[in-house]
C-alpha cells in the first residue's frame, strides 16, 4: 500500500475512533506494520501540523485527532461539555418521563433545580409554564437528540431499554 493510502486510512482511523489509539492498534486494524505505521504517523502529524487548521495529532497516550485549544471556544459553543453524573441522571429522569412537572422532578432529584439550570444553559431542556402557571414542565429539547444521536422520540428508546433489561417500567 502506498505512503499516501496508509496515511489516509490511518486518518480515517483516528477520526472513527474518537479515542487515543496506539500504534499497535492500528497496525491490528490495518493489517500493516508497526514500522510503516509509525512512520506513515509522523508524516501525518506533520502535514497536521503545518498547515495551521484547528485540528492536530496529539500523541500524549497515543494518538488521537482533536480540535487544537485555540478553537475550543466553538467546540463548547455547539456541543455540550462533559456533564457531571449527578446532572446526567437528572437528563435521564427528565428524557425517561417527559414531559415532567420540575416539582415532581425535584421530589425525584434533590438537586434539580442547579441541573435544570446547567441543562438550559447547554439547550438540552425546554421550560415552559404548565397550566395552572405554579410550576414549569420540561421535556428534552431537539438539541438532546441530536447529541446523544437518538432517532424517534423517547417513549420509543424507554422501550428499547425495557427489552434490554437497562431499566424498569417507568410508570
Amino acid at each position: 500500500m502506498d505512503k499516501n493510502t496508509l496515511k489516509s486510512r490511518i486518518e480515517a482511523v483516528l477520526f472513527i475512533t474518537a479515542r487515543a489509539v496506539t500504534t499497535d492498534e492500528i497496525s491490528n486494524i490495518l493489517d500493516a506494520e508497526k514500522e510503516d505505521i509509525e512512520e506513515a504517523m509522523l508524516e501525518l502529524i506533520m502535514d497536521y501540523s503545518s498547515r495551521e487548521g484547528a485540528l492536530e495529532i496529539d500523541d500524549e497516550d497515543g494518538y488521537i485527532i482533536q480540535v487544537k485549544e485555540d478553537y475550543i471556544d466553538i467546540v463548547e459553543l455547539l456541543c455540550p461539555v462533559d456533564l457531571k453524573p449527578a446532572v446526567l441522571r437528572t437528563l435521564s429522569v427528565i428524557a425517561l418521563k417527559e414531559p415532567i412537572r420540575q416539582s415532581d422532578l425535584k421530589e425525584l432529584r434533590s438537586n434539580a433545580y442547579e441541573h435544570i439550570q446547567e441543562l438550559l444553559e447547554k439547550g438540552l431542556i425546554t421550560r415552559t409554564k404548565d397550566k395552572n402557571g405554579r410550576s414549569f414542565n420540561i421535556k428534552t429539547s431537539p438539541k438532546f437528540a441530536e447529541y446523544f444521536k437518538l432517532k424517534g422520540d423517547t417513549a420509543s428508546l424507554v422501550k428499547v431499554l425495557e427489552k434490554e433489561g437497562k431499566i424498569k417500567d417507568t410508570d
